[in-house]
């Protein structure tokens, strides 16, 4: 096929695209934007996407999205965590079988795989479609032998490769657009009457965030440093939740515990989550999904990095504060322990740049 097969498979109607990457939160969010971007040049365009069933929230509100246009049109749920675990059961193949009719019913003519890994490439090669999509340098090298065409990026950011691999895909040059995350009307509902309860003003007060969790212990700021943290911004005046990874989250227990009581531990799904953040005045966090949902939401964050680049994964588009020891080095080997650099971050570093991000948006209300 060649280099103008995008162009070639418009024929005067609009094009359906699947998109896929099915986790983790951060790594969606990641793509995101240039799925956004091309949703704003071709409204017309039908876009599906492949997502581990937990990540649906991201795409899909339960109750409305009001009157924006959603993001995609399709959603196709791949639980690839659940077919880990039994991967040779009969309810696995059987699920795969009915994904590749799913995807082979909504007859995509290109998709794109914006994950780069074998498991989402098998995913695009079951939809069948007439142009495969993929990096020429993917995470997992097997996975370009599945593809049809493959992209060459070059730029620095994820979410900026992105949109060079999507735009290379389409034929069409892609910048980063704002992403509309879906607002679920019963989310809402249940963070303003916890908010209410929480806070000394109500659910109109202000308040900061910590996420101490992290996909593996290399990237996890100590527990310790968080609580002494939210101690800190506690006698500055500010009220500071924890986002709890999942019920009775030992670590979000020892923040709070180390806090002397004085930051609340705070366990939701996902839809909830996002509700918070929109409200949030900063949140603080390590390379982590809730740090880009909260950038995603254009809320001011700040970033404290080691074994992983900012300059890759950082936050995009927000205020922010990114905090990296320059002893820091990249490595991705999921090491059980604080990365060196990591942990040499103080906390009186990190208090100094919440109180920044929160006098900075204190003087823009004031102005406001």
């Amino acid at each position: 096929m060649s280099l103008s097969a995008p162009t070639q498979l418009r024929n005067s109607r609009s094009l359906r695209v699947l998109i896929v990457r099915t986790g983790a939160m951060g790594d969606v969010l990641h793509a995101m934007p240039a799925v956004a971007a091309m949703r704003l040049r071709h409204p017309d365009w039908q876009i599906g996407w492949a997502i581990e069933p937990r990540w649906r929230p991201l795409l899909e509100a339960r109750s409305t999205y009001g009157e924006a246009m959603p993001l995609v049109n399709r959603i196709h749920e791949v639980p690839t965590r659940a077919w880990n675990q039994r991967p040779f059961s009969l309810t696995t193949l059987r699920e795969i079988l009915a994904l590749r009719r799913e995807l082979r019913a909504e007859q995509y003519d290109i998709c794109v795989d914006m994950q780069g890994l074998l498991r989402s490439a098998v995913v695009g090669w079951l939809a069948g479609a007439e142009l495969f999509v993929g990096s020429a340098s993917p995470r997992e090298r097997p996975a370009k032998w599945l593809y049809r065409r493959s992209i060459r990026t070059q730029a620095a950011h994820v979410i900026d490769r992105g949109c060079e691999l999507l735009g290379g895909a389409i034929d069409e040059p892609l910048v980063a657009a704002t992403v509309p995350l879906p607002v679920d009307n019963s989310a809402e509902r249940w963070c303003d009457e916890l908010l209410a309860k929480l806070l000394p003003d109500g659910a109109g007060g202000r308040f900061a965030m910590l996420a101490p969790t992290a996909g593996w212990g290399a990237k996890r700021w100590p527990a310790q440093c968080y609580g002494s943290v939210a101690a800190a911004l506690a006698e500055a005046g500010y009220t500071t939740l924890i986002n709890a990874a999942v019920e009775n989250d030992p670590f979000a227990a020892a923040t709070a515990e180390a806090s002397g009581g004085r930051a609340v531990p705070v366990w939701c799904d996902l839809a909830q989550l996002t509700a918070l953040l929109r409200r949030t005045s900063v949140m603080i966090a390590g390379d982590t999904g809730p740090l880009h949902l909260a950038a995603a939401l254009g809320r001011p964050v700040v970033a404290l990095f080691g074994p992983t680049d900012p300059g890759r994964t950082g936050p995009y588009g927000t205020r922010s504060e990114v905090i990296r020891h320059a002893s820091s080095r990249e490595d991705h080997r999921r090491h059980p322990e604080p990365e060196e650099g990591l942990a040499r971050i103080t906390v009186e570093e990190v208090t100094a740049a919440a109180l920044r991000v929160l006098r900075v948006k204190s003087e823009m209300q004031g102005d406001a």
